[in-house]
């Protein structure tokens, strides 16, 4: 690695904080310190040593008290290390506690400046910059309104647009895609996804599949100290290694077996649906109406509506993993279109790709043309896969050629949100299971 490569140096950084269990403590040990010690040492972090280079994604993993926190607020200066050393060459961003720094009685507006201020931004940086963040934030009036009114969910909106488009060289991001709604989640995934072509990610995380999918490298911190650094997966499987090992609680009993429905022939059924359904474990989600917030393409045709509906084609706003279900997706043509394929990609809250398929193949057989005005209506019948628990999206798209040379006419990011909940899957996506057997051999 050259070093004109290296943008962030951490060089043997240690911390220790001195815990008193009472007020008068911290006096008696500046009198009498020399004799008698009045405090309990607390080493959060202890010979941290590791670079990141220019472009480069580094995830920092590790179970509550391994230090990441403590270790962010060093690198960006806002706590001093007992020993070492950090080097930063350029801005740094840090997407922490998101808000924490506004002032409650200036309006949002009086904060970005301030907060541009403070991260080294001239007045005329910022305003080249101030639509971009308001943009971004998409907090309407409320931008001239006083923090203190706004909601959580605003707060977070304006706070990362103000750090996420100072242009920093490096920009940390602790937990920061946990927070919003799930449309903002998205955008803030697609932003980071971006952003990391170019610039250097500090990315701190409990999801390893976040790591996984966003990171060049890996850091796992253990009781404050570096105990692996290598590739995402390496760092994320040891990580969940030694999480299981030390929490894995087994427990045992025998059940008595529901019995099995009685299935048509042909039919697609997944052998738990009774039990699963009458328990627990169901995996419910909820779906909310479609939303144009964000889209782009060429033009020449509208996506109008994107619905769920069951296999009688009754709309639905509560699907259960598992079961039939029928995706509807309607867009007006507006532009002559000689071979329209109309698609959708189910995404998680990271933004990755979990669900998908279009019409390409379907319709060589029987060639679909489309003329200004009329409709086309494109439905996606399947198996609604079992998923773990949060936030998903659909993006929905017409373009008009062939799959590998065509003209997007429309896409639409977010067209339909819905959130899992309670689930018994533990993998990005659950399939339906025809059979499961456990016996004694």
């Amino acid at each position: 690695m050259s070093s004109d490569d290296v943008v962030l140096r951490i060089r043997h950084i240690s911390k220790r904080f001195e815990i008193y269990d009472k007020p008068r403590h911290r006096l008696q040990q500046m009198l009498f310190g020399r004799w008698k010690t009045y405090y309990r040492e607390f080493r959060a972090l202890h010979d941290i040593d590791f670079e990141v280079k220019k472009g480069e994604c580094v995830g920092i993993i590790g179970r509550n008290g391994a230090g990441k926190s403590t270790l962010l607020q060093i690198v960006t200066g806002t706590l001093q290390p007992t020993a070492g050393t950090v080097e930063r060459h350029g801005r740094i961003a840090a997407l922490l506690e998101l808000g924490s720094g506004f002032n409650p009685e200036f309006t949002g507006r009086e904060n970005v400046y301030m907060n541009a201020a403070i991260l080294g931004l001239t007045k005329a940086e910022t305003d080249a910059k101030y639509d971009d963040i308001v943009a971004f934030a998409d907090i309407g009036e409320f931008i001239d309104r006083p923090v203190k009114m706004y909601s959580s969910g605003m707060m977070v909106r304006l706070a990362f647009a103000v750090n996420a488009f100072v242009d920093p060289d490096i920009l940390i991001v602790d937990e920061a895609l946990a927070v919003g709604d799930a449309v903002f989640q998205q955008k803030c995934m697609r932003f980071i996804r971006t952003f990391k072509e170019e610039h250097t990610i500090l990315f701190v995380s409990h999801d390893t599949g976040a790591v996984v999918n966003l990171c060049d490298r890996a850091v796992l911190l253990e009781s404050g100290q570096v105990k692996m650094i290598g590739s995402p997966k390496e760092v994320s499987e040891q990580y969940l290694k030694d999480l299981y090992a030390e929490n894995q609680v087994v427990e045992g009993g025998r059940q008595e077996q529901p019995a099995r429905p009685e299935r048509r022939e042909g039919e697609y059924y997944d052998v738990r649906r009774t039990l699963i359904n009458g328990s627990r474990y169901r995996n419910d989600m909820e779906v909310f109406k479609f939303s144009k917030q964000s889209c782009f393409g060429a033009g020449g045709a509208e996506i109008e509506s994107v619905f769920f509906s069951d296999s009688d084609g009754r709309p639905l706003s509560w699907i259960v993993g598992g079961e039939i279900v029928r995706l509807t997706i309607t867009v007006l043509v507006q532009t002559d279109m000689n071979k329209p394929i109309v698609g959708f990609t189910v995404k998680d809250h990271l933004g990755q790709w979990i669900l998908g398929d279009n019409t390409f193949i379907t319709s060589q057989g029987a060639p679909v043309s489309a003329r200004a005005g009329q409709r086309l209506v494109a439905e996606f019948e399947f198996y609604m896969p079992t998923l773990c628990p949060g936030n998903y999206s659909i993006d929905c798209a017409v373009a008009d050629g062939t799959q590998d040379n065509h003209v997007q006419a429309q896409w639409v990011h977010d067209a339909v949100i819905f959130v899992s909940h309670s689930s018994y899957t533990f993998s990005l996506y659950g399939a339906v299971m025809r059979k499961i057997d456990l016996r004694i051999q």
